[in-house]
């Protein structure tokens, strides 16, 4: 059984983050953190707001991030300029570099032996439409964690949890998803729970 665990939940207002908060809460300590709601505000952009909301947070077992943004464009809209300027400069500078980031500085902020999940998506396996941004920030979410495990000091653990669209978020999404079967938003909150509660590191869940 399990100890009970500080756990820090960046994106906990979310529709994904309120499942993660439903699983964990009975069993451990949740700080949550967002950019406009909860416990601590974080901008995950931000290097000095991520380093600021892990020294808030005070001592950590798990820091868990369901946030990321990314664009959905067609490709055929999407031009070869510079990054600041890009259709892709959202979803590389927030969904992935912002989870990179909080991963590197919760590296140094984990009490031995906790565990960072990173949050990415079906997207890296399953094109769509518009999606190529997603799809291009999922992979490397992705592969950050699988190669990032390998070199976690202490102990310390890093997975990443790639879902298909949920059903709560249909009515936002279901365009894109034509065809596809979405799952609940708490089954995306249990394999949060297999990350930060079980023994595996490097490993990416589906939850599809």
């Amino acid at each position: 059984m399990s100890a009970r665990l500080r756990i820090l939940l960046i994106g906990a207002s979310g529709v994904l983050g309120r499942a993660i908060a439903a699983e964990l809460s009975p069993r451990h300590d949740i700080i949550s953190a967002g950019s406009k709601t909860g416990d601590i505000r974080i901008d995950i952009t931000d290097p000095a707001s991520i380093e600021a909301a892990l020294k808030s947070a005070g001592p950590l077992d798990a820091v868990a991030s369901a946030a990321g943004a990314v664009n959905f464009h067609p490709l055929s809209a999407i031009k070869p300029v510079a990054l600041a300027e890009s259709s892709y400069g959202l979803g590389l500078a927030n969904k992935l570099m912002g989870q990179v980031n909080l991963a590197l500085a919760a590296r140094d902020h984990l009490n031995d032996g906790g565990s960072i999940t990173l949050m990415a998506g079906v997207l890296s396996r399953t094109p769509i439409a518009y999606g190529s941004s997603a799809s291009m920030v999922n992979a490397a979410v992705e592969a950050f964690a699988m190669a990032a495990a390998i070199e976690m000091p202490r102990g310390i653990r890093i997975n990443a949890v790639s879902p298909t669209v949920v059903e709560e978020s249909m009515t936002d999404f279901g365009p894109f998803f034509r065809g596809h079967d979405p799952v609940p938003a708490l089954r995306v909150g249990r394999a949060f729970s297999r990350s930060i509660e079980g023994l595996e590191t490097g490993k990416t869940y589906l939850v599809v």
